[in-house]
Formats: structure tokens, C-alpha cells, sequence
């Protein structure tokens, strides 16, 4: 395996300190809580989090222009070639791309979000928001796990389910907050079932008991990720596991918050004491050791708008997708395992054959 030089390692820790300090003016929540993860994941995680803020800034602040979109996907496909653009946030991308082979769906699948955001797009259904949650976050969700190693079906699923239930809770939170915005992200017919018309809402965003209705309707299918997604982080290496249910367990006090508010998420914010949170982080590590000694449940099902995210690594006969032609240890690595697997199956195969000869065939101790 190619191994950096010295010069190269001397950039890839200064694209990394130009990422940490991106984060730093915008996204200090996930540098604290990245603490918790160990730095084989830390490190990675920075990279990843400042390319997706800098493309979201590009979209948020320029608009889902022609040619902003045109020029995020200049970026991917240069980093996706293994030829970054000058830029240490995409250089920094790439280097991880090519580490742990992050199929470009996912990149892309952010990137659409970010461009629904700009478009202004509204959500007639559960459905609806599921699959741009998906997009924003589950397509994150599925990155990290990437980045922790995880390469099964079931923990990519949960891994999409977490950023989804994640990304519920901030819609949840931020009602009033979009709206002054002229943003909308509750499923429309939920709306109009308690008789709330929603373009008349926005022009005038208030509380009420109809719209508690939504907004809890919406923490209860959050709820529900959450417990999925709880399951698939003891499926997690040993030492991200109790990073990852902190970050489970905070964002799902946020709908806590916002049910102890009344459900009004217009005019006030739910906000989680810093007592809390420290309480959360000690259930966290409790949590993860109490993993230790359990396995993890297989849960087949998964959020249908996330699927295709979790196709993109592994496509639907179970076997993992082959890493990009450019990166030939891993592919070399990935062929490797599959002749291991595929071997096993056949020991297992014969095995099961002889097993059955066995139970077939009379004994003669009694002839």
C-alpha cells in the first residue's frame, strides 16, 4: 500500500487544521462532541464535516444556482479522480474518499439536499420529509459509519436512520425559526388534517394546539429511528460507541425540550440545559459499556426513502461494491475478502452435506 511521504503528511495535518478551523466559526457543537469519538475517527470526521459545511455555505449564501451546483459537482468529480482542487477542504475530502471508500451517492445525495433547501421545496408527506432528511443527513449518517468501519447492511441502515431521526428533531425545534425564513419542513397534509392551511401559517406562524398535534406526530416517527438506531451503535467499533449514543441521546432531548415547551416550537426554542447534557453523556457511557456484553439484534427493515444510500455501498446481493479503479489496495483488499467469504460459504456448504449424509444413513451398531 502506498504509504505518504513526509511532505505529504505535512499537508494533510495543515488541510486538517484549516478544516478544524472552519468548523470552529460555525460548527463548534460538533467539534465538542467529536471529542468522544477516538482520533483514528476524530480526524476523518473533521475533513468530512468541513467539506459538507462549505458546500452548504456555497448553496445557503449564493443560492442553488446553475452554476454553484455546477461547480460542487466540478469538486466532486475532481476529487472523486483522486485531483483535488487546490483547496484544503478538498483535498482533505479526498484523502478520506479514497481511504474508506465513500461511494459518490453519498456526497451527491447531501448536495441535492442543500439544493432543496435553496429551492425553497415543501413537503406534503411523511414520506416527503423522510426523503430529504435522508439527504441532508442520512447521507452523513451513512459517511460516518464509513468512517468507523462499518460495512454491513443492517449498521448502514441504522447509521442512516440516526442522521434521520437527528434531522427530525432539528425540523421539530426549529418550526418557527424556518418559518420566519419562509421555509417549511411539516409534512403539508398533516397540517391540513387539524385544519391548518399552511402558505396562510407562513405568512402569519403561530402556536397552537392543531400544530402541537403535528409537531409531536413528527417527534413520535423521530422517536421510533432513535430506538432503531440505538440498536445498530452496539453493532459500532468498541470505542465510538459511546461518542455516537451521546450524540443520540442529545439530539433526542431536543424533542424532550420541545414536548416540556408545550409543543410550541414557533415561539420559543427548545434548548437542553447543560446539566443535562453532561447526565446524557454519563447515560451514554453507561450505555456503551453495557454493549459490551450484549449482540447486537439484526433489524432487517429500513427507512424506505434511505434505501438507495445504503445500495450505493452495498448493492442489493448483499456483496460490497467494489472501491473506485484508482484504488487498487483497497480493491485488491476488498476482492481478497470476498474469495475469504465466499470459501467459508463453501466450508459451510459441505459441512451441511456431510451432516445430512450422516442423518440419512442407518446406523449399524444395532445390526
Amino acid at each position: 500500500m502506498h504509504q505518504p511521504s513526509p511532505e505529504d503528511r505535512r499537508q494533510q495535518a495543515a488541510d486538517l487544521d484549516a478544516c478544524r478551523d472552519k468548523l470552529a466559526n460555525g460548527s463548534r457543537t460538533f467539534l465538542a462532541a467529536s471529542r468522544l469519538l477516538p482520533r483514528r475517527v476524530r480526524d476523518p470526521a473533521i475533513a468530512l464535516y468541513a467539506f459538507c459545511r462549505e458546500a452548504d455555505d456555497i448553496i445557503d449564501i449564493g443560492g442553488a444556482t446553475e452554476g454553484n451546483l455546477a461547480l460542487l459537482a466540478d469538486r466532486l468529480d475532481a476529487i472523486y479522480r483522486n485531483a483535488p482542487h487546490a483547496s484544503p477542504t478538498d483535498r482533505a475530502f479526498a484523502t478520506i474518499v479514497q481511504k474508506f471508500d465513500i461511494p459518490r451517492t453519498l456526497p451527491d445525495a447531501l448536495i441535492e439536499g442543500f439544493a432543496w433547501d435553496a429551492g425553497g421545496r415543501r413537503y406534503e408527506t411523511l414520506g416527503d420529509v423522510l426523503a430529504y432528511a435522508t439527504r441532508v443527513a442520512g447521507s452523513v449518517g451513512a459517511m460516518m459509519a464509513l468512517l468507523m468501519g462499518a460495512r454491513d447492511r443492517s449498521q448502514l441502515a441504522r447509521a442512516c436512520d440516526l442522521g434521520i431521526a437527528m434531522q427530525i428533531s432539528n425540523i421539530a425545534r426549529d418550526v418557527g425559526e424556518d418559518a420566519r425564513a419562509g421555509r417549511i419542513y411539516l409534512p403539508l397534509a398533516w397540517m391540513r388534517e387539524v385544519q391548518i392551511e399552511p402558505e396562510t401559517w407562513l405568512r402569519a406562524p403561530n402556536h397552537s394546539p392543531q400544530l402541537a398535534e403535528v409537531v409531536e406526530r413528527l417527534l413520535r416517527a423521530a422517536d421510533s429511528l432513535y430506538r432503531r438506531a440505538g440498536r445498530g451503535i452496539s453493532a459500532l467499533p468498541v470505542d465510538c460507541r459511546a461518542g455516537i449514543f451521546a450524540a443520540a441521546y442529545l439530539y433526542g432531548e431536543i424533542g424532550n425540550e420541545v414536548r416540556r415547551n408545550g409543543h410550541d416550537s414557533v415561539s420559543r426554542r427548545a434548548v437542553v440545559p447543560a446539566k443535562r447534557k453532561i447526565e446524557l453523556a454519563a447515560k451514554a457511557a453507561i450505555a456503551a459499556s453495557l454493549s459490551l456484553t450484549q449482540s447486537p439484534p439484526v433489524i432487517p427493515d429500513r427507512v424506505f426513502e434511505a434505501a438507495y444510500l445504503v445500495d450505493s455501498v452495498l448493492p442489493a446481493t448483499g456483496e460490497p461494491a467494489l472501491p473506485a479503479w484508482w484504488n487498487l489496495p483497497a480493491r485488491t483488499a476488498r476482492i481478497i475478502d470476498l474469495f475469504e467469504r465466499l470459501e467459508i460459504r463453501e466450508r459451510e456448504a459441505q459441512l451441511a452435506r456431510l451432516a445430512l449424509t450422516q442423518i440419512q444413513t442407518p446406523s449399524r451398531a444395532k445390526a
